[in-house]
């Protein structure tokens, strides 16, 4: 194999002058203006954007500070910046608003410590060893892996589907200014498709799984997303980012993420249990690993939580009991299972949804809506209060608001493994058919039973 100064020298010795124009000051201008224009667009999407699905609004600069906060850092001088931005925005002032997103992730990402802040509180777990050693796992549970297990992940993928098309178009709203526009939500709002940002990294791990097996590590799935996946948001973009710097998890996942424990790896914990079933703590560990690229602490946690209640549904039928017990696998000294154990408590001394979501509302208001926390909150109560039915369910997560779509898909994949394809009305599978459209590199269009077979396929090869 050559070597790269050897192919340089190459292409060096294979070109011959040629002929410059007068004006050739004109192609740097032409070189320069299609990067240019995808910066501007994405700096202005940082300072305002609408939600693709629901059109709701967004400021990832604003939520940027609001992410710092939460996470105990103090932010003071931030909000001046905003306002500066806000004013960049609406004059159209590109230049002003690229400098006020680097003074405002510059502010943020050197900010002291908020000590007298609730979150230094806490316990915090820093590696699957330490989190593995404060919980008890329960023993692994033998499930069937003939065409049980293909017909059980055939109905997990189609309830996530579904849940991801339900909830785009309703997500970055309150449960009550959902219920009025639309009353109670146990119908598709609109002509329902399967493109959905957040499968895609479910896909990047289960290929990851595919080449390497039981060998798969955090930088295998990161290679995947840097190859797979043209653009990420919040979390996401920023482990990207730091990918493409040479920054490998877990360090893409810390260095100057903010957003690290929002939803993003909450929203893919699913796929950890489908390739683990009745194996919690490897599915546990699976989803530590792939949350690492992007995640922290407590946003780890959040794809660990779904992992587990995923890998139970294959062996559990009590949907209550599969909450509980995962429930009881966060680590009570950590704000995530201090938050779930609240939802949880809400779940038993109210007598309906909206009333045992509406205190987790308030509680965690101060929350962005696609943070872990309140979300986290939203599936517990959803998963109580639908008891299994997969109406009821998609219901209730849709009456709580918040990231409707991420959450809606996660508890689906769970309702659905439980109760197999049959328990799925057909008002809902109609419209999806077996077709999955995404955006991944190389996985363009699927059909969702060859995936449903290739994630059994991988799950006995990893048994």
């Amino acid at each position: 194999m050559k070597k790269p100064w050897e192919l340089q020298r190459e292409l060096l010795c294979s070109v011959e002058p040629c002929y410059q124009a007068d004006d050739n000051e004109t192609i740097w201008e032409e070189n320069a203006s299609g990067p240019e224009n995808l910066q501007d667009i994405f700096t202005k999407l940082y300072w305002h954007s609408q939600v693709p699905g629901s059109r709701a609004p967004e400021s990832i600069c604003l939520a940027y500070l609001q992410a710092m906060e939460n996470r105990g850092y103090d932010c003071r001088g931030g909000m001046e910046l905003v306002e500066k931005g806000y004013k960049a925005y609406e004059e159209d002032d590109i230049v002003e608003m690229h400098k006020l997103m680097y003074d405002i992730f510059r502010l943020a990402d050197n900010a002291p410590k908020d000590e007298k802040s609730e979150y230094w509180t806490q316990r915090f777990y820093d590696s699957f060893e330490e989190y593995a050693a404060a919980v008890k796992f329960p023993k692994t549970v033998e499930v069937d892996m003939g065409e049980d297990l293909v017909a059980r992940q055939h109905a997990g993928w189609l309830g996530q589907i579904i849940g991801g098309a339900y909830g785009t178009c309703i997500e970055g709203y309150t449960g009550a200014n959902i219920a009025k526009k639309y009353g109670k939500v146990d119908r598709y709002i609109r002509k329902p498709n399967t493109y959905n940002d957040d499968i895609t990294y479910e896909l990047a791990l289960l290929l990851a799984y595919e080449e390497n097996g039981k060998n798969t590590t955090a930088l295998d799935i990161a290679r995947e997303w840097i190859s797979r996946i043209p653009t990420g948001w919040s979390a996401e973009d920023m482990a990207l980012r730091n990918l493409k710097a040479g920054i490998l998890p877990p360090e893409s996942g810390r260095f100057h993420n903010a957003f690290n424990e929002w939803i993003g790896a909450q929203m893919r914990g699913a796929i950890a249990g489908q390739l683990y079933p009745g194996n919690a703590y490897e599915a546990a560990r699976c989803a530590w690993m792939d949350a690492s690229i992007s995640h922290d602490r407590n946003g780890i946690l959040g794809e660990v939580f779904n992992a587990i209640m995923t890998s139970m549904a294959f062996h559990e039928k009590d949907i209550r009991k599969i909450v509980r017990d995962a429930i009881d696998l966060m680590p009570a000294d950590s704000e995530y299972g201090q938050v779930v154990r609240f939802a949880w408590q809400q779940c038993l001394t109210h007598d309906n949804y909206y009333d045992a979501w509406m205190p987790c509302e308030l509680k965690y208001q101060k929350y962005n809506w696609i943070h872990a926390y309140p979300n986290a909150a939203a599936e517990v109560v959803a998963l109580y209060f639908g008891n299994g039915d997969f109406t009821e369910t998609l219901a209730c997560c849709g009456g709580c608001g918040m990231d409707v779509d991420c959450n809606a898909a996660q508890i689906s994949t769970i309702v659905g493994i439980i109760g197999g394809i049959d328990a799925i009305d057909e008002y809902w599978k109609r419209p999806i058919g077996d077709e999955l459209d995404t955006y991944v590199r190389g996985l363009k269009k699927m059909s969702i039973r060859e995936l449903a077979e290739r994630t059994a396929a991988v799950a006995r090869k990893l048994k």
